[in-house]
């Protein structure tokens, strides 16, 4: 291009910009206003997100607990059900005896922040599980190792988003989108949850691979009062990969907020709590 056709070309877009100037002066004030309305919008939105996501966190887990529970699993090959008593504090500290069958009574395992031991009483040992062995299976179950040590406070670990709100199958609902912060230590890539506006009971839960594929679906179900509070004490969870297989928690009792020493989750009551 000629030197006189850029000259010509720049005279052209700078009498553009002043004949704008006017126009971008006159609306500039509304047009802050509004962006600024905007992001405070979306500020509330993620904070009521945020809220209600650790609302429901909150209300599932308790400060402290102590349940009675039933597990059965379903495989391909195979059924079993176990039964439990658990103590749990805060998102630290964890001590599951299982109660029946006959033959796996006493077996025993203890979380402790980022440990995880289990007690065999047939051979009594005490087996650390190493890093290498996180990703197995829980007594069998669709739980894993790692499930116990990376259980994470879901405001802290994740931004969360609404992704729905609305009405579904009847019911006013909502949907968040969960997406780890880049320094989190959750093996999910993302989670997405649904929750009953009524009563902040949550639905169901999926969760996501890194690669965005959909992994496992939990859900929840009869809704009872336990204690201080109305929670789903039934929870099942399903493999993608193997939608025949499940396994499913139902708490027969569950007590909250309960006095629990730090004391009370160590190695010497993994070995020598039995069974009432």
């Amino acid at each position: 291009m000629s030197n006189q056709s850029q000259t010509a070309t720049i005279r052209h877009f700078a009498w553009r910009r002043v004949a704008a100037a006017a126009t971008v002066l006159a609306i500039g004030v509304s047009v802050a206003a509004g962006q600024g309305e905007e992001r405070a919008d979306a500020a509330k939105i993620d904070a009521t997100a945020r809220h209600i996501v650790d609302r429901v966190d909150r209300m599932l887990r308790g400060e402290s607990s102590i349940a009675h529970l039933s597990m059965e699993i379903q495989s391909k090959h195979w059924k079993r059900t176990l039964e439990a008593k658990a103590w749990s504090k805060g998102t630290e500290r964890a001590l599951i005896l299982i109660l029946k069958p006959v033959k796996e009574t006493g077996t025993a395992t203890l979380k402790a922040e980022d440990n995880i031991w289990n007690y065999l009483p047939k051979v009594e040992r005490v087996i650390k599980i190493p890093s290498s062995m996180m990703m197995g299976s829980w007594m069998g179950s669709h739980f894993t190792n790692d499930d116990l040590v990376k259980d994470s406070r879901m405001i802290r670990d994740y931004s969360i988003v609404t992704s729905f709100e609305g009405d579904r199958e009847g019911s006013a609902v909502w949907e968040f989108t969960l997406t780890p912060h880049e320094d989190a230590a959750v093996v999910w890539g993302k989670i997405v949850m649904e929750v009953r506006q009524q009563d902040d009971m949550p639905t169901w839960q999926k969760f996501y691979d890194e690669e965005g594929d959909l992994v496992r679906t939990m859900t929840f179900g009869q809704y009872q009062r336990m204690d201080d509070r109305t929670v789903p004490t039934v929870m099942e969870i399903r493999p993608t990969d193997s939608p025949e297989e499940y396994t499913r928690v139902v708490y027969e009792q569950l007590d909250f907020d309960v006095e629990l020493d730090d004391g009370f989750f160590s190695l010497r009551n993994l070995r020598g709590l039995r069974p009432d």
